[in-house]
């Protein structure tokens, strides 16, 4: 009876040890896991950080590159100007009309940022901004001479100027407030004459003063 109550102490004394030693086994694994799990999350916070970094770093470089091409193309629309007579060749007399009368300047002398359309006597205005425009007139005596210059058609000043003996010459300007793709042209002012020759004596100019 005594070896067996031995013997039994003896079994649960080889079981509480291998109890102990497993729970030990299991703690170490677990110390183990969590190392690991801390190692993933922190791995994973550091990609995350790097990524946020990098979209950080394209922000960045897209912003640049964007206010490169702003100030690229700001650069560009502020070499506006432009100036152009009548006739593009030869000497003539241009009406007298019934109705105001499209005036086409074909002698291009200077057409910086091709705001000017010499084939339709257009400008178009590339930019927002403040703009200004002079218009010269030459006519003949027997007639009046004169010109409206035009927004989007409206008429917004002329020139005019009619005398009983020798050429009647008269001009005009303004500054203009236009937004991109508004309209500015001349038109010949009705029942008037105009006389243009190789001297250019009727010329219609313009340049961008800022943009806003």
């Amino acid at each position: 009876m005594s070896a067996s109550l031995a013997e039994q102490r003896v079994e649960m004394r080889h079981l509480q040890r291998e109890k102990e030693a497993q729970t030990a086994a299991l703690i170490s694994i677990k110390a183990r896991t969590n190392v690991t799990e801390n190692q993933v999350e922190a791995l994973k916070r550091d990609g995350e950080a790097q990524t946020a970094e990098l979209i950080s770093i394209k922000a960045r470089t897209n912003v640049t590159e964007n206010q490169v091409e702003a100030l690229k193309r700001d650069g560009e629309v502020k070499q506006v100007a432009f100036s152009a007579s009548l006739l593009a060749s030869g000497s003539g007399y241009i009406g007298p009309f019934n109705t105001h009368t499209l005036l086409v300047f074909r002698h291009v002398v200077t057409n910086i940022g091709n705001a000017y359309n010499p084939n339709t006597g257009f400008f178009t205005a590339p930019v927002r901004g403040a703009y200004h425009f002079e218009f010269y007139m030459y006519g003949h005596a027997s007639h009046q001479s004169g010109a409206v210059l035009v927004k989007n058609g409206e008429h917004i000043c002329n020139a005019y100027e009619h005398q009983p003996s020798s050429a009647a010459s008269s001009s005009n300007g303004v500054t203009l407030l236009l937004e991109v793709g508004d309209v500015v042209y001349m038109r010949q002012w009705h029942h008037s004459r105009l006389f243009d020759n190789e001297n250019h004596h009727i010329t219609f100019s313009g340049h961008l003063l800022f943009t806003m």
